[in-house]
């Protein structure tokens, strides 16, 4: 009963998402400024992330200090909860893989809340997507990847893609590395990993008494006088060597 109640929250959840994202958010942007509407449309989407994480019982403990002013986050990625607990506590606009807008549902979601998607092995759309990037934080936005490029069970952090980070270079942002960590029962049961499908891997968090989470600010990076190669090394050592599995 707990379980068929958690899905038919979830499901009014997903309801709403898709009102938010499909009217809302566009009415809004029509009505008022850029800054004006990225305000109310972040408050938006945190409180959307928000309910997400009340429905799965999402217990985050915060280390280090949250950011308060625009930066570019780098976090190792473990599963779509990852984008959950950063999406609760910061105003972001994320960067995924373009397979993602092809979810139902989900997909439609977070094409229309604003997430970047990149298609690997297109030199134009890349060239694109990375201006896109900077022109976000130029203008102040905070933009959160996973420069693994896959998601891991949590015990190790990949190489990272370099080229991920140009548009913090370009733009003079600071990188704000997180480590992302997984707690308890969620410890093996979070990893959404190999061919793991959406729909299922969410009852199987569904039916957990609660999910805990680790999150860790750590000290943030500027990108001056930064190869993005150097920047990649330093930001995922940092990460790793925070990771306590």
């Amino acid at each position: 009963m707990r379980l068929l109640y958690k899905l038919s929250l979830i499901k009014l959840l997903f309801i709403y998402g898709l009102f938010l994202t499909a009217i809302i958010i566009p009415t809004v942007s029509i009505l008022n400024k850029f800054y004006d509407t990225r305000t109310q449309c972040d408050r938006l989407k945190q409180q959307w992330f928000d309910w997400l994480a009340r429905i799965i019982k999402l217990q985050i403990t915060i280390e280090g200090e949250v950011p308060t002013t625009s930066c570019f986050i780098i976090s190792n990625h473990i599963s779509w909860l990852d984008i959950v607990i950063i999406g609760k506590l910061l105003p972001t606009y994320f960067v995924a893989k373009s397979d993602i807008v092809h979810w139902p549902v989900v997909g439609f979601i977070a094409k229309h809340a604003g997430t970047i998607f990149i298609r690997r092995g297109e030199k134009k759309h890349i060239m694109e997507t990375s201006d896109k990037m900077a022109w976000l934080l130029q203008n102040n936005c905070t933009i959160a990847a996973f420069p693994e490029g896959t998601t891991t069970i949590g015990n190790n952090v990949l190489n990272f893609h370099a080229s991920l980070f140009q548009p913090a270079l370009a733009s003079n942002a600071i990188i704000q590395p997180v480590a992302l960590q997984y707690e308890g029962a969620a410890k093996d049961s979070a990893p959404f990993i190999n061919d793991d499908i959406f729909l299922p891997h969410l009852i199987n968090m569904l039916r957990l008494e609660k999910i805990e989470a680790r999150i860790t600010f750590l000290p943030p990076l500027a990108s001056t006088d930064q190869s993005r190669h150097s920047i990649s090394k330093t930001s995922r050592q940092a990460i790793l060597d925070q990771i306590t599995y």
